[in-house]
């Protein structure tokens, strides 16, 4: 059977919920990530067993494609090649050997993949390819149940990318990787196919130029090499993004930047002086030469609010105004970029007016077409776009993959779609807009914002590889089992519902918190959707319960009146909870990679629950002080204080749980990142946030701000004077106090 996945495609509904059936391969037991384009099965399959060997034909022994065979043979699958032996696995370079539709910039990725009971042939238009071949192979290893040996399908696979370009989004503004993990990020990218990473630097470089703009520990510009260099081996491109004139905090936070600020604020910079620019280029320049070998450059152009802002700004401040004012930026950029043998991709969108399109250069990449509008300018233009999907936005701990229902107050908390982000980017790729203009690639935004760990991107990173290759096939759900098995190894059943639950902990954490307008934030700037001045800013807490009078424990409960529906949900989810942790440490145990992120996915499950424990700690707490007050009413004034000790010491044990859940959890990311904030080389870091966003990981210099909802609780201070109130109230009654600061064990 023969098929072109792409065009069984175009011939479904251009709806999310229309979605095709198993695709043959997996029918047959078989996955690959992406989905090839066109499969011809036999009826049987081969073992690929120790007696095999590997010949590359005309190629170096050090060629990417045959290490990275024989590596993954060794490391995932136990098995080494011979040297000698009548079953071959051949890999070749024939430059034309699939007929990609004729595209002469998805040639190169092009292979062909012919598998039979004795040879097995691998063959590249071009090293990408034959890379890619390489991968697919790999990927269709599964075990002979009843044997136990590695099977394969015969059969022959055609296939290659619809689109040249397939990016994926590193996003560094708010942490810093260390050099192992990024490599380890670019292998798994290499083994879907990814063949561009947008690496929002941020203050994470040195910039030479500019000392004191790179964070202490900053990648170096050897470092930044090293990275792009390990990915250049891997056909991946590892593109520098870097904010510029807006969110531009990372430079002027700094006072020696401040003369530039657009509007006092530390987020744009003024496009009225031409230092600006002359900042902004020399920034440019800095990464240019750590990045050789790259072809693209991502001037991050979006959120321009204020174009005509900034005291040097001598017209008018309309729309005409500040829409010339980003093209002109967007020209010099383009020029300067291009003079170093750079093509400039940027976020075209407000505040561009369509009438001003035609003015921007037509080599330009567009990266989101903010617009509608835009797309009969740039279609006449010529100009090339790259169809926009995000696999994160402004969830909290866990991205929302999954359909899921937002309870959250409009703009603020809620999901970051309904549908699920995996169903969002199946649509939105495969009904983009852009496939009526001219699209050269996909970027997939898996935005750092709200502080995520990379760890919890890879679904989201898979779906976007999946989809740029082959729109619109499989089915999110064939997808996400294939990806389990891939990313996780065959024995992983259950990471499904490992997924769902952690979705579920990580939205009702972020939802059972007030949300309280910040008095330490100053209103900002709107989004992308929705532009102005003025918009609060809004911090997560809880009201903990009243404390009792000293001198007769009177009080009005109000915790649990006030908090009835948070308390309620809390105590469900503290035994779905459990049974989250439960399913980890089984996936712990069955896992044959990339157990790393399992203990990620645990630490945050741990980091949720202890939430829940709270809300019902508090909860009990307020009954104890509440049956104190009564027994105080009865004169029963021992009982009384061993009733205040008993809630006492029970929030002090949830307040001792919370900073141990959090020291863990901070562990555990600095497994693969550095100490958010770091000092490093005698120099401490500067904080000053993104002043008119709101972004949750900018509110501390380090990890703090996800412990910082319960720290505005002021637990330390309650605990300290219900202390107080107790030894006074014993004191008057002459009540010994017993136990009070004992933690028991049993709850």
């Amino acid at each position: 059977m023969r098929i072109d996945y792409f065009l069984l495609a175009l011939l479904l509904p251009a709806m999310a919920s229309a979605q095709p059936l198993a695709t043959p391969l997996w029918l047959r037991g078989y996955s690959v990530i992406p989905t090839p384009r066109l499969v011809t099965l036999g009826a049987g399959d081969i073992a690929l067993e120790g007696d095999w060997r590997a010949e590359a034909v005309g190629l170096p022994d050090t060629h990417i494609a045959l290490r990275s065979l024989r590596q993954d043979l060794r490391e995932f699958h136990g098995l080494e090649l011979k040297l000698a032996s009548s079953h071959v696995i051949r890999l070749a370079v024939r430059p034309g050997t699939v007929a990609a539709e004729g595209n002469p910039e998805v040639q190169a990725q092009g292979y062909r993949l012919s598998i039979a009971p004795a040879s097995i042939q691998i063959t590249g238009n071009g090293d990408a390819g034959l890379f890619y071949g390489v991968q697919t192979l790999l990927q269709l290893l599964r075990r002979d149940p009843a044997r136990g040996g590695l099977l394969l399908p015969e059969g022959m696979i055609e296939d290659w990318p619809k689109l040249p370009l397939r990016f994926l989004h590193w996003d560094s503004k708010h942490h810093q990787d260390r050099m192992a993990a990024l490599k380890r990020y670019l292998d798994w990218s290499a083994r879907m196919k990814i063949n561009m990473i947008g690496f929002e630097l941020e203050d994470k470089f040195e910039y030479p130029s500019f000392p004191i703009v790179g964070a202490p520990g900053a990648f170096t510009a050897a470092e930044l090499q090293e990275i792009v260099n390990y990915g250049l081996e891997r056909f991946i491109q590892v593109v520098p993004v870097i904010q510029a004139p807006a969110h531009l905090a990372y430079v002027l936070k700094h006072p020696q930047f401040a003369h530039l600020r657009a509007d006092g604020n530390n987020y744009q910079a003024s496009l009225c002086d031409e230092e600006t620019y002359k900042l902004i280029f020399r920034l440019y320049d800095d990464v240019i030469a750590a990045t050789k070998g790259i072809d693209y450059f991502f001037a991050s152009t979006d959120e321009v609010y204020y174009a005509g802002l900034g005291v040097k700004c001598a017209g008018p401040d309309n729309d005409d105004a500040r829409s010339l004012k980003w093209i002109e930026f967007a020209k010099r950029a383009h020029d300067h970029l291009a003079s170093r043998g750079r093509r400039m991709l940027a976020w075209v969108e407000y505040p561009v007016l369509d009438k001003h399109i035609p003015m921007l250069p037509a080599d330009m990449i567009d990266g989101v077409m903010g617009e509608d509008e835009y797309a009969p300018h740039e279609k006449t233009m010529g100009m090339r776009q790259l169809l926009y999907t995000s696999v994160q936005g402004s969830e909290y701990l866990f991205p929302d993959y999954l359909p899921s229902l937002s309870e959250g107050p409009a703009g603020e908390f809620e999901s970051g779609n309904a549908r699920g982000r995996l169903s969002s980017t199946f649509a939105g790729i495969l009904n983009s807009r852009v496939w009526q203009v001219n699209p050269i690639g996909v970027f997939g935004a898996a935005w750092g914002d709200s502080g995520l760990h990379e760890e919890t991107f890879w679904l989201g990173w898979s779906a976007v590889a999946q989809y740029a290759w082959t729109p619109g096939t499989p089915s999110v759900e064939q997808h996400s089992a294939e990806f389990m098995r891939f990313y996780y190894g065959a024995g992983s059943e259950g990471m499904l519902e490992v997924y769902a639950l952690m979705q579920a902990q990580a939205r009702a954490w972020q939802r059972l918190w007030d949300r309280v307008i910040s008095k330490a934030r100053k209103p900002g700037y709107g989004n992308s959707y929705g532009k102005g001045r003025g918009t609060a800013r809004y911090d997560l807490s809880l009201t903990p319960p009243p404390l009792p009078r000293a001198a007769d424990l009177a009080l009005t409960p109000m915790f649990a009146r006030k908090y009835s529906k948070f308390i309620a949900e809390a105590s469900q989810r503290i035994s779905e909870g459990d049974r989250l942790g439960q399913a980890i440490q089984v996936q712990l145990g069955a896992a044959v990679r990339n157990r790393y992120n399992l203990e990620v996915m645990l630490a945050l499950a741990r980091f949720a629950g202890h939430h829940f424990r709270l809300l019902t700690g508090l909860a009990s707490a307020e009954r104890s002080l509440a049956a104190a007050a009564a027994s105080a009413r009865r004169q029963q004034h021992s009982e009384a204080v061993g009733q205040l000790v008993e809630a006492h010491n029970r929030i002090s044990r949830i307040d001792t749980e919370g900073a141990d859940t959090f020291r863990k959890l901070t562990t555990v990311f600095e497994k693969s990142r550095f100490p958010k904030g770091q000092s490093a080389g005698g120099r401490n870091f500067v904080h000053a946030f993104d002043d008119t966003k709101d972004h949750w990981a900018d509110r501390t210099p380090g990890l703090e701000f996800m412990y910082a909802p319960e720290q505005s609780i002021g637990l330390e201070r309650w605990l300290k004077d219900l202390a107080g109130v107790i030894q006074s109230y014993a004191k008057t009654h002459k009540v010994p106090v017993k136990g009070l600061g004992v933690a028991r064990l049993e709850e």
